[in-house]
């Protein structure tokens, strides 16, 4: 650093980081930033390219700690990374023949989400199934393990929208590899008459999904569905008819929390509480960056889907 400076520095140790490597920020979780500093500066991994093979390779295989779905403990899974195949899987036994779960790297999305997890090298693994959200939660004990099968993730991601859009660059396609959530937390909702008592629910603001499940892992043992959200609504542009109001109608009854949210969509009004101001401005913030963005050609086909959904 004294002699050559931070930029020259720059220059070297990161000649030859992979686009697809995630390049982690001030506001990322402790094991994102380690990683990236020890792949730089102790293992040099962008400078020499062949120390990139655990996450370049288009196949990876190894064992996780699985968040079981009855009983909520956390059991270890072969997994299987296959860009040939354009899937991860994961298989209950050693000797399994047939996967239990097949998640296509198409729709595909994975987050570092410690304290949610329980564990500092938590990851959620976020995919479709039956166009339906559904999550696991993994973790390997070992910090670089988990975070190059993350890099792994979005080095398939990454490989498979280079296919789907040939004449995209890597820029444009960078941000779609894998993405956070824009807000997550508990709110109150009712059901679609209106009628019923307001529950308290987990809420998940997944670009234009707001998914709602019964807690942030699902409560083990009450139903096999539990890692499946409990019901998704699509958020779309103001220019399709969507709209974000504060508060609730005056003749609404049952909520528990005193401030309250009212999503417009063309169909109908979904109607939520928050239990603070703090919590209804900053999900009222995030609904609206999503209704003012202008929606793109392929998110008109997923509200398509939401409204022939029974």
């Amino acid at each position: 650093m004294a002699s050559h400076g931070n930029d020259a520095a720059r220059d070297t140790y990161e000649s030859k980081v992979p686009p697809f490597y995630y390049r982690p920020t001030f506001s990322d979780c402790q094991l994102l930033r380690e990683q990236w500093i020890r792949a730089k500066y102790e293992r040099q991994e962008f400078t020499h390219p062949d120390k990139q093979e655990p996450y370049s390779a288009g196949y990876r295989e190894g064992f996780l700690w699985k968040r079981g779905r009855d009983n909520g403990q956390f059991l270890s899974r072969k997994f299987v990374l296959t860009e040939r195949e354009g899937s991860l899987k994961y298989f209950n036994r050693n000797d399994a023949k047939e996967p239990k779960a097949v998640m296509k790297i198409e729709h595909l999305n994975a987050t570092f989400q410690p304290a949610k997890i329980g564990h500092p090298h938590g990851l959620q693994v976020t995919y479709l199934k039956d166009n339906s959200t559904r999550n696991i939660f993994v973790y390997h004990e070992d910090g670089k393990e988990i975070v190059d099968w993350f890099n792994a993730l979005r080095a398939a991601r990454f490989h498979y929208l280079q296919v789907a859009f040939p004449g995209a660059s890597d820029a444009d396609l960078v941000p779609k590899l894998s993405r956070n959530y824009l807000k997550e937390g508990y709110m109150e909702k009712t059901g679609p008459k209106q009628t019923e008592g307001f529950r308290k629910r987990w809420f998940t603001m997944d670009d234009r999904r707001l998914m709602y499940f019964k807690d942030p892992l699902g409560l083990p043992g009450l139903c096999p569905q539990d890692a499946f959200a409990r019901g998704e609504v699509f958020i779309g542009s103001r220019e399709s008819g969507y709209t974000v109001l504060d508060g609730l109608p005056p003749s609404t009854q049952g909520h528990h929390w005193p401030h309250g949210i009212t999503i417009v969509t063309p169909e109908r009004r979904f109607l939520l509480a928050c239990e603070t101001e703090t919590e209804q401005r900053a999900w009222v913030e995030a609904f609206r960056k999503v209704v003012d963005r202008p929606m793109l050609p392929q998110e008109y086909a997923v509200e398509a889907h939401f409204k022939h959904k029974p």
